[in-house]
């Protein structure tokens, strides 16, 4: 009998699925918070969007070509982050600033350090504290939404900088995305619309978005913040379902998930409590992003008959 057995190294159990099956499936999540942005914001959300699209998958292709490499645009990898960078931005940005960070997140995060799977912190992340550290008062010029008329306290400002002022904030206006912010962290209806998409059909796991927003949570509680508040406010749930999930830059055992997560939620409450900023997000995940390969490290799984030296 002929011996078909195939001998091969590690990992023996495969999947089917592809880096271009899997950001598609990021795409269709972000199309709730696309549409609601179009409808909050206007129609110059959606252009914004899709300048910071286009942008990325140029600049991939171009590096590529110059690079020699084969072209990987066709992995929808640089789509999603266009995305993300653009949920990042508030609609009134310039669309040249929105290129600059479009570049930045493409070819000086991405590209530089390999491509796919080699970026050390995600893309979009340090695109938008890029931008946010050279164009802050661009970068902080939130619109009123297009769908409300009138003016009050949260009208040129995020609800996070509207809290500290002491103005009272309606958690239904917070659920819903009446308010000023960038693109992708006014609607939390429709984020967890899609954040629910990716757990239902596995592209990530609960464990760091729940985790991260626990944390908040409690240590909201402890502060003597409004845990419900500081969970619909600001990058929060946009971060913890899109962007500290990210496959690359974030830890890939349960335990480590954990860790990431408590970490995150540390550093965001930190800053937002102690610190200037009324926003941690952006910063915590860059900061996280960071102590991945440490993390991996320490909770790597022993193998099955291995002992500790």
């Amino acid at each position: 009998m002929e011996n078909n057995l195939m001998v091969t190294s590690s990992p023996h159990i495969t999947d089917s699925a592809t880096t271009r099956g899997l950001m598609l499936k990021v795409i269709i999540a972000t199309v709730p918070a696309i549409a609601a942005s179009g409808v909050i914001f206007g129609l110059r959300a959606l252009l914004l969007i899709a300048v910071t699209v286009i942008a990325c998958v140029g600049f991939e292709y171009l590096y590529c070509k110059a690079m020699k490499q084969d072209v990987s645009v066709g992995d929808l990898s640089a789509v999603v982050t266009g995305i993300l960078l653009a949920f990042n931005l508030p609609s009134t940005l310039p669309f040249w600033m929105a290129v600059v960070g479009a570049l930045i997140a493409v070819i000086v995060t991405k590209q530089l350090f390999g491509g796919i799977g080699y970026n050390f912190a995600n893309p979009a992340i340090v695109g938008r504290i890029v931008l946010a550290v050279s164009f802050t008062g661009a970068m902080t010029n939130f619109a009123y939404p297009d769908t409300l008329s009138g003016v009050d306290a949260l009208a040129g400002a995020t609800p996070l900088a509207a809290a500290n002022a002491g103005a009272e904030l309606p958690l239904l206006d917070l659920f819903l995305g009446t308010h000023g912010g960038v693109l992708g962290e006014t609607c939390i209806a429709a984020l967890l619309l899609g954040g629910i998409y990716l757990i239902a059909t596995k592209t990530i796991s609960p464990v760091i978005p729940v985790t991260y927003l626990g944390t908040v949570a409690v240590i909201s509680l402890v502060a003597g913040q409004d845990p419900l508040v500081q969970l619909c406010s600001g990058g929060l749930v946009l971060g913890a379902f899109f962007m500290a999930t990210d496959y690359v830059t974030s830890p890939f055992t349960v335990k480590g998930k954990l860790i990431f997560g408590l970490g995150l939620g540390l550093i965001t409450c930190a800053i937002r409590f102690l610190g200037n900023s009324a926003e941690g997000v952006s910063y915590a995940i860059l900061l996280m992003n960071l102590f991945v390969p440490y993390i991996n490290t320490l909770t790597r799984q022993k193998p099955l008959g291995g002992a500790k030296k």
